[in-house]
């Protein structure tokens, strides 16, 4: 059936239906990680959401082109247009070459999107593979009044461009503010407005990433990479751009100016999308303060803060905990509580495969699949969805102790939606249900053995305890010791 679909619209601030541009073709550009340090969870969560987007899109009969950056050059640290590059700064901290440094984050990236069982981009490009490009739109917002040149760096000319299309209206600033709260330029500042912000800038002997242009040996900036890249691959109009809340501004900003600038119309993006902050024990991580985790930390469980390990399908439940706009705070309490509330549902799927049919059902199943895609129609409201997947458990529990009567039909379109929803959209696999008899042997001889390790504990029989752990380990099996009781899974 036809889905109506409504998104939180963050350029007008209002849930708008969802009308592509071109039906049934959907582009959507979502910023990729800057690749100079491992990627964080806040980043992990973006890109989760985006995953999630992407999937329930593809669902509802869209052909989505899937573009997703990575970001190998011209982000400053600071994301200023002075100082050092991320990537070059980190390459001179590791001794490496800058594409050393681009190659082992990027592989790290690629390592931990895959680990969590985010989907793969339909393209997913490189800053430094789009050089050419990002001369030829300079030169072209040059040619239309919008940028000027000085000694070598090119910089984007905000108050010429606010003369003819509005800039500040996704991060809700205007001009005479920004002006207002910006310092006052020296007499040695290329630029002509401290609001300006470079398109290209001038490599200094010391820079290292620099490539010839028109205007000498340099390097692009930040934000004129994703506007090449969205435009090259998704159109100079197209539909949805993602990113976390944090480059509303200045970053989307700037990236919608260069493309009105470049094309000449005030409307390159339909719908944008921004995913919100993860907090940690409800504070900002920080490294600095202890306060912070990185994805494989919660798979490890190997850091102070940590209780025990979680498999990535307890963390991803985790994540649909709370909207991708708003923000969600990671704690050991929170994830456990996630774990249970998994396994819960996993174990009413079990259930589900071995339920018997009645003649005629009296559970409105029809109903609640509807109710599943009411809540993804509603700006993907996974935590919506959630609560509704666990009613799917109860009505399968119920069935089971005889309160409930389900029809054949009933089970198989039962069987359909957690299909759709749990395993499709969210991403979720049945890890470690008995579904036949081998299983159940695994599952029988597993709990034996961890009653024989957790016997060896108590009596502070550790070498025997390791040496179980170890050969489980070996198996490719894994132990997780929590404060009452361990479990097992198996290894990704």
């Amino acid at each position: 059936m036809k889905q109506e679909l409504y998104i939180n619209n963050s350029l007008t601030r209002k849930k708008e239906r969802f009308e592509p541009l071109n039906p049934p073709l959907v582009g959507l550009y979502v910023c990729g990680p800057t690749v100079y340090n491992e990627v964080h969870l806040g980043n992990l969560r973006t890109f989760m959401s985006f995953d999630i987007i992407y999937r329930y899109l593809v669902h509802i009969g869209y052909k989505v082109r899937y573009v997703r950056n990575i970001t190998d050059v011209g982000h400053l640290v600071d994301d200023a247009d002075e100082g050092e590059d991320k990537i070059a700064k980190r390459a001179r901290l590791e001794h490496l070459e800058p594409m050393e440094i681009v190659q082992k984050y990027t592989n790290g990236f690629h390592d931990v999107v895959n680990k969590f069982g985010l989907m793969n981009p339909s393209i997913e490009p490189t800053a430094t593979g789009h050089i050419i490009e990002q001369i030829q739109m300079t030169k072209q917002i040059i040619e239309n009044g919008f940028a000027y040149e000085t000694n070598g760096s090119v910089y984007f000319d905000v108050k010429k461009y606010s003369e003819k299309f509005p800039y500040g209206t996704l991060s809700g600033r205007n001009i005479d503010e920004l002006q207002s709260g910006s310092r006052d330029l020296d007499g040695q500042d290329e630029k002509r407005s401290p609001l300006d912000f470079a398109l290209w800038k001038k490599a200094q002997p010391e820079h290292i990433m620099r490539w010839p242009s028109p205007w000498g040996e340099g390097f692009p900036g930040w934000h004129i990479e994703c506007s090449v890249m969205s435009s090259k691959y998704l159109g100079a109009q197209f539909d949805i751009h993602g990113g976390g809340m944090d480059l509303k501004f200045p970053h989307h900003e700037a990236e919608i100016a260069q493309n009105c600038a470049a094309h000449m119309h005030d409307t390159p993006v339909k719908y944008w999308l921004h995913g919100n902050m993860l907090t940690l024990n409800g504070k900002k991580m920080s490294k600095s303060d202890g306060n912070f985790l990185l994805p494989g930390d919660l798979l490890s469980g190997d850091h102070p803060l940590m209780d025990k390990s979680y498999s990535k399908n307890a963390i991803r439940f985790f994540f649909f905990q709370a909207h991708y706009g708003s923000t969600l705070d990671l704690s050991m309490e929170g994830l456990q509580s996630s774990e249970k509330g998994l396994k819960r549902i996993q174990t009413a799927l079990k259930e589900l495969s071995s339920l018997q049919p009645s003649a005629q059902g009296n559970a409105n199943v029809a109903e609640w699949k509807k109710s599943c895609y009411d809540a993804m129609n509603d700006d993907f409201n996974c935590p919506v969805l959630v609560a509704q997947l666990f009613e799917g458990a109860k009505i399968i529990n119920g069935a089971k102790e005889g309160n409930i009567k389900l029809s054949g039909a009933d089970i198989n379109e039962l069987k359909d939606t957690f299909q759709i929803f749990f395993h499709d959209i969210l991403g979720l696999e049945t890890e470690n249900v008995v579904t036949n008899g081998q299983t159940d042997t695994v599952g029988g001889l597993m709990n034996m053995v961890l009653e024989m390790r957790m016997n060896a504990r108590t009596k502070k029989d550790f070498p025997t305890s390791d040496l179980i752990r170890d050969r489980l380990s070996e198996l490719k099996i894994v132990v997780k010791d929590g404060k009452e009781e361990s479990t097992w899974d198996y290894l990704n």
